[in-house]
């Protein structure tokens, strides 16, 4: 994971997938992509990058505490402990002489953040993304669906260079709240782990979510791939989603599956706003042990403060009004009066009539007539 902005909600749904890997005996290798992190579009200024990498490492292992996984067989990578050195540099030369710059740009096109006029850092990012499966010795390599063309890249080049191909897994993307993929770099499209329960509330009825509308619903794909499979987890069994209804609302809503959620979705017997409650609640109790591990660790909330420090409020300099003069009428500071009567400046001819008598009585059509 490239160690950009603060991880979000959405990382459950890949914890949920490690999880499984782990529960199956896999050992898993999570690489801590912050030279990746600087490559993008500068996401990560090059000294917050190391922070960044220690602060990931610490949500990332609460998240899996959190789902109650054993964590003895995961193993963090950070990315610059090889990428500096010689011989993945010389790869990274190698891949490039195979790779044109059209199939590079392709691969990191819904990765990379896109700009009018992209440095060469984006063309980079890829290339260096396909190579980590062979310099972390990995069988495959797993991401979200927005990784599937650097997947392909992988795929198709490494080969080219003696390197074996390796298999891809890929999990869901959750919607962010407005609409569209929800993003670390995107404060108003995402939940943060640690948001208060107050800041989680207000996002959530603030929250995309149009009644009887499955399809885009971020708040119901949350449900679908954190919340149920979360429950699952913890519960060894069949997934619940509680949604309780108070004084005459009849009973709680308890669903097992998202197909029945969707079918009273649809029908509008489950509404937008009993939804969000529902969400509201269930999340607030994943983030509870998160959250009080975090308010429980001072060396996590320093690096918390060294990662992504506050930004600098800018004084706004003291402008001085030019109040003008007491006196009504008369030229404006623009212009200046000068000893033998003229003025100056660049309003002068608004205010500068003639530079004599003559001249004035030209001005005012005024001739002599003969005798």
């Amino acid at each position: 994971t490239a160690t950009t902005g603060r991880p979000h909600c959405a990382y459950f749904v890949a914890m949920l997938k490690i999880a499984h890997f782990l529960s199956a005996g896999c050992v898993v290798k999570i690489l801590l992509a912050d030279i990746h992190g600087f490559l993008d579009n500068l996401k990560a200024p090059i000294e917050l990058v190391k922070y960044r990498a220690e602060y990931y490492k610490f949500v990332i292992i609460s998240l899996l505490r959190a789902v109650h996984v054993p964590i003895d067989r995961l193993e963090f990578v950070l990315g610059s402990s090889y990428q500096l050195s010689q011989q993945y540099t010389m790869d990274l030369f190698r891949l490039s002489s195979v790779v044109t710059e059209h199939d590079a740009k392709k691969a990191g096109a819904e990765v990379v953040k896109q700009v009018e006029n992209p440095t060469l850092s984006g063309l980079i990012y890829p290339l260096m993304q396909a190579l980590d499966e062979e310099h972390l010795g990995v069988d495959a390599q797993f991401g979200g669906v927005d990784q599937r063309k650097i997947f392909t890249l992988a795929a198709e080049q490494l080969p080219k260079i003696g390197y074996k191909e390796r298999a891809h897994l890929m999990n869901s993307m959750v919607p962010g709240l407005a609409g569209g993929k929800m993003s670390a770099s995107d404060p108003d499209s995402k939940i943060d782990i640690l948001d208060t329960p107050e800041v989680v509330r207000k996002k959530l009825r603030k929250a995309h979510a149009a009644p009887k509308e499955v399809e885009g619903n971020g708040i119901i794909s949350f449900v679908e791939y954190v919340l149920l499979p979360v429950s699952q987890l913890r519960d060894g069994g069949h997934g619940r989603f509680v949604v309780e209804r108070t004084g005459g609302e009849g009973e709680d809503l308890i669903y097992q599956t998202i197909e029945a959620l969707k079918e009273d979705y649809r029908a509008d017997r489950l509404t937008p706003q009993m939804l969000k409650t529902g969400v509201t609640t269930a999340l607030l109790a994943l983030l509870e042990p998160i959250q009080a591990e975090y308010q429980g660790s001072k060396e996590w909330q320093d690096v918390q403060q060294k990662a992504y420090p506050a930004p600098e409020t800018k004084k706004k300099e003291k402008r001085i009004k030019d109040k003008g003069s007491k006196h009504p009428g008369v030229a404006p500071k623009s212009v200046e009066a000068q000893p033998d009567g003229h003025v100056d400046g660049i309003h002068k001819n608004k205010v500068n009539l003639s530079s004599g008598a003559e001249a004035a009585m030209e001005n005012l059509d005024i001739h002599n007539s003969g005798s």
